[in-house]
């Protein structure tokens, strides 16, 4: 078993998304890490050990709701009380009143009790947060201001235990869009308001009290009772809140997902989805969605959405009559060709030039090459090109993921790089990742490929699977490979592994939305030799030096869960994942995936 390596998880630190946050606290990870195929990454933030497809979609899908917002927001927000009252007088009441609603909701959700700080214990701070809510048009729909407890000053086993908090993957939040559209369920959204708020704590937190608003002397202490943004153990007790009345409500949390959960009753499915604040519920009848609304009302104060229009910056649109639905981020492409000056750059019609091979040694070599490099955003611009990559663009994932790679010493054939992928994405705006019905009449439709070698600086291999379900992709991955493959057949092996992995969790996915998943699963790979590795354990020749897990796969299809079968290489949609490709492949390959205008 390959050691797991500890990494302060630092990939999207990009210094202008930073600034124009203000965030403390951003979920960074270190992509290089990752991307040198290790198995096994610790996540501080976590406090866990979390596999490469965790981490990954970890890094990423939680700074998503932070990326839509840097992109959306106005950031002239004042960053104090002090700063508030230094305003003119009707902008700094606007303010105000935000701030005394914040405290008003807090004293009716009884957070927290006015004490003196008891002998030996540390009160942590606590800073307010104002920002600007705006509508899609961009008018203003209302001042808010949120208290913030400075959790990084928290010790472990005094203030805080534990503090994971799981979200859901992005291809399980797919897999669901797409189901909604093949079995034309009904598919509505609600917003939990101050969701934190409502988780209870265990430890004993005290918090000084807040600028502002100070009540006695200084040594009078808020001592918390509720959870707080801000506090490290904030996510987990809102996770543990929402889990313990959905259980009371009939739900059962997926053992493989454990940020979604499912009520199968008398014929009745209902599937909730969950991140952070934001759920989404899924089912045949929309009075039994609205059963669940009235319940959870009960309990917490929540906004009804209404049929679900947008979900962590991905535009939904769907045609009931056709059984199709369609995701996409046109929006948030815009924002970022913006703001790294790519708004009126011309288009092109690849991801990346099909010649080109980056390598480390094109990174500076000269002081004076480094200081051409100084003022490029490199990393900032590959960091926020990740969000299209994770959620909504399989075509650009393997560019941004071979991008990615040279974070650390990138040089100017690197940000050429970048910016011909940017040219790509301003021709290709207007793609739509589309769910409908296919010819298929499988549950869902996988596919492996490998490119041998393909890593310059390692000889490594690059593996790529995307699964299908209809007539659109729900889970992709480009990677590159842990071990160096002698062969191309060991290269397609491997990778073939990986997409059976997936292939395995969609179906435990899908058994316990109550779904029959008895058949085999088919796997279709392009390489003759690497299929026969797989079925027929005779043929391993001179791949008898791989780690044994390699042979699970071998297990799987022995078990008749999983089933390799041969595809013509021309067929392939996983091609994209693995390598550069000319301009018709890249159409013909993005049809494939469901991506389109």
């Amino acid at each position: 078993m390959q050691a797991s390596y500890e990494v302060n998880l630092d990939l999207i630190r990009a210094q202008k998304l930073e600034q124009s946050l203000r965030v403390q606290h951003v979920y960074e990870c270190s992509l290089e890490a990752m991307l040198s195929g290790i198995e096994d990454v610790y996540c501080t933030q976590r406090d866990d050990y979390l596999t490469y497809d965790d981490a990954l979609a970890f890094a990423f899908e939680s700074v998503a709701e932070h990326a839509l917002k840097a992109s959306q927001e106005h950031f002239g927000e004042p960053r104090s009380i002090s700063e508030v009252m230094q305003l003119a007088p009707e902008e700094r009441d606007r303010w105000l009143r935000a701030a005394q609603d914040e405290i008003q909701s807090l004293v009716e959700n009884q957070t927290f009790e006015l004490v003196q700080l008891p002998p030996g214990r540390k009160a942590i701070g606590s800073r307010w947060v104002f920002r600007v809510k705006r509508n899609a048009d961009g008018s203003i729909e209302r001042y808010k201001g949120r208290l913030v407890a400075k959790g990084f000053s928290q010790r472990p086993g005094f203030d805080y235990n534990e503090t994971f908090a799981p979200t859901p993957k992005w291809a399980s939040i797919r897999a669901i869009l797409a189901l909604a559209a093949l079995e034309d369920l009904e598919l509505e959204s609600v917003d939990i308001s101050s969701a934190y708020l409502n988780g209870e704590l265990k430890e004993e937190v005290y918090m000084k009290q807040p600028e502002g608003f100070e009540e006695k002397s200084p040594d009078w202490v808020w001592h918390l009772l509720k959870s707080l943004y801000g506090l490290k153990q904030a996510g987990r007790c809102w996770h543990e809140k929402l889990h313990e009345v959905l259980t009371k409500l009939g739900f059962d949390r997926l053992v493989c997902e454990h940020s979604v959960w499912v009520y199968l009753r008398d014929g009745v499915r209902i599937i909730i989805s969950v991140f952070v604040d934001d759920i989404t519920i899924a089912s045949k009848s929309k009075d039994s969605i609205q059963r669940v609304k009235d319940e959870l009302r009960a309990h917490f104060k929540l906004r009804d959405l209404g049929p679900t229009s947008w979900l962590l910056g991905v535009k939904i649109e769907r045609d009931r009559a056709k059984r199709s639905l369609s995701i996409s981020q046109r929006q948030y492409a815009l924002d970022i060709l913006e703001r790294y000056g790519f708004a009126n750059c011309d288009p092109v019609g690849t991801p990346m030039d099909p010649g080109l091979r980056l390598s480390a040694d094109m990174g500076p070599s000269t002081p004076s090459a480094a200081r051409e490099m100084q003022d490029v955003p490199y990393g900032q611009a590959v960091g926020s090109l990740f969000y299209l990559a994770v959620a909504t663009r399989p075509d650009i994932a393997r560019t941004v993921g071979n991008l990615a790679r040279f974070s650390k010493n990138p040089g100017m054939a690197h940000w050429k790089a970048v910016k011909h992928l940017f040219r790509y994405i301003k021709g290709t705006l207007d793609y739509k990742l589309t769910y409908s019905p296919s010819s298929s009449d499988e549950l869902f439709t996988s596919y492996t490929d490998a490119d041998h070698a393909g890593c310059p600086d390692t000889g490594r291999s690059t593996s790529g699977y995307v699964i299908k379900m209809g007539t659109g992709a729900i889970s992709w991955s480009s990677r590159l490979q842990s071990i160096v493959a002698l062969s191309t057949t060991e290269a397609e092996f491997v990778a073939a592994v990986s997409a059976g992995q997936e292939v395995l969790w969609l179906r435990n996915l899908l058994t316990e939305f109550g779904f029959d998943v008895s058949a085999a699963s088919r796997l279709r790979i392009d390489n003759l030799s690497a299929l026969s590795v797989a079925k027929n354990p005779e043929h391993h020749g001179r791949m008898k030096h791989l780690d044994l897990r390699f042979y699970w796969l071998r297990d799987e299809v022995a078990k008749g869960r999983i089933e390799i079968e041969h595809l013509r290489t021309s067929d392939m949609p996983a091609d994209i994942l693995t390598k550069s490709l000319a301009k018709p492949k890249v159409l013909e390959m993005v049809k494939m995936l469901g991506l389109g205008t």
